[in-house]
């Protein structure tokens, strides 16, 4: 399973078939640090077990209510879906990706499976109109610089920067019901505290099925 979460972007410059268990995340980026990371052996942690890499962070501080995860540049491959839910939308896109590491690309390069999987979640969204939700999946460290061309032209590349993020993690799936109370419950906690970040989207954020915990993201790029 891939665990999930979900974030915003902080106020600053952005560079921008299957089912899936989700976790979720909540994030904010804020903060420059040093730090080494970037896609990396799933032995270097203790939350992704199910990926043979998986992206690396450096814990920045922790509360009760959220912790601050400083993340390295990385590069993602990406696809939006239009749907009224979440799960749908993300469930069309999952099944794009999965195919382009098995092989739907220039070469038919096989491709190990990365963690976490990343879903981009817009804020303002209405009852009877889709909303776009995007998803992301890091490329295995031996691609980040070269990946192979994907055959869909529903497919393209993100640069993620480097970035700090708030994150609050919480159990069982996620909807977008759970999603956006939890990132309402973030929200209010960062704006007791005074943070500063994006508030037009945030995203959720997959491990595995094993862990059902979930996470929320909001974040700023440094």
């Amino acid at each position: 399973m891939v665990q999930t979460a979900a974030a915003l972007e902080v106020k600053q410059n952005v560079h921008g078939a299957g089912t899936m268990d989700l976790v979720s995340v909540l994030a904010l980026v804020a903060v420059l640090v040093s730090a080494e990371g970037g896609v990396g052996p799933s032995t270097n942690t203790s939350f992704c077990t199910e990926s043979k890499e998986c992206l690396e962070y450096q814990l920045v501080c922790k509360t009760d209510e959220y912790e601050v995860r400083h993340y390295s540049p990385t590069r993602w491959v990406s696809t939006d879906a239009e749907a009224y839910f979440m799960g749908v939308g993300a469930a069309m896109a999952f099944r794009r990706l999965f195919q382009y590491i098995t092989g739907a690309n220039e070469g038919g390069l096989q491709m190990e499976m990365t963690a976490p999987v990343l879903v981009k979640i817009p804020e303002e969204t209405r009852m009877w109109e889709p909303a776009v939700y995007t998803l992301n999946f890091p490329l295995p460290a031996a691609n980040q610089e070269r990946p192979p061309t994907p055959t869909s032209d529903k497919l393209y590349f993100t640069e993620m920067p480097e970035m700090d993020v708030y994150v609050r993690s919480y159990g069982g799936w996620m909807l977008s019901v759970t999603s956006r109370l939890h990132a309402h419950l973030l929200t209010k906690e960062l704006g007791r505290v005074g943070a500063s970040y994006n508030h037009s989207y945030h995203y959720g954020v997959g491990y595995d099925r094993s862990d059902k915990k979930l996470y929320l993201f909001f974040g700023s790029t440094l």
